[in-house]
């Protein structure tokens, strides 16, 4: 016999899947476009339980990225994540640049059409220019932190005299969202494709 859901974990389910309806329609339509009506009726609730849940669009827009970037609704960091604790400990620099854009592709296969919408409504929206900003800000942290821990694994020094703060630049750069949407979702690269372009112009521009 099934076990019987929780209270919580149908709340879990709701939630999760108010998040999917509208990661489905803002990238479809755009965020102007998806009215919350819309994402209810797509849901299957009522548009209260939207309000009531995440309080208005841009604050279930931020949750929906959220999700997309971790793949899952937990509150884990992403440098607490196994595949940055497995990167940060891989003793080889290069075999770390490889599971980085590893990562990376991971990441932006589920969340970069979502980052395209926040982006292009940044201009309109201030609350939305501010998450931009946010995002930008953390993907800096994530790279700085990645790239500090690859100076410290390179005896002879990055190339060219990088330092970890110029080496954080070329990596948000290289796997940032505008990078694969333009050759994955503009030019059709495949995923895979990219990520071992991505990994060996790492390799290149960081290493001796």
């Amino acid at each position: 016999m099934a076990e019987r859901l929780t209270r919580a974990d149908k709340a879990r389910h709701t939630r999760l899947r108010m998040i999917r309806a509208a990661e489905r329609l803002f990238t479809e339509r755009g965020w102007a476009a998806t009215t919350v009506d819309e994402i209810a009726r797509s849901a299957h609730v009522g548009v209260q339980t939207v309000y009531f849940t995440f309080g208005n669009k841009r604050a279930l827009l931020k949750e929906v990225l959220d999700t997309a970037v971790a793949g899952d609704a937990d509150p884990v960091a992403t440098l607490e994540r196994s595949w940055a604790r497995e990167l940060l400990a891989e003793p080889d620099p290069a075999t770390q640049l490889r599971l980085q854009a590893a990562g990376a592709r991971r990441v932006l296969q589920r969340a970069a059409l979502v980052l395209e919408v926040v982006h292009g409504a940044a201009a309109a929206e201030p609350e939305l220019a501010e998450l931009w900003q946010v995002n930008l800000r953390q993907r800096h942290t994530v790279q700085l932190h990645f790239a500090r821990a690859l100076e410290a694994k390179t005896s002879a020094g990055l190339r060219d005299g990088h330092d970890a703060a110029s080496a954080a630049d070329i990596a948000m750069a290289l796997l940032g969202p505008e990078t694969y949407g333009l050759l994955v979702n503009g030019r059709g690269w495949t995923p895979e494709r990219w990520q071992h372009w991505a990994a060996d112009c790492l390799v290149r521009q960081l290493l001796p």
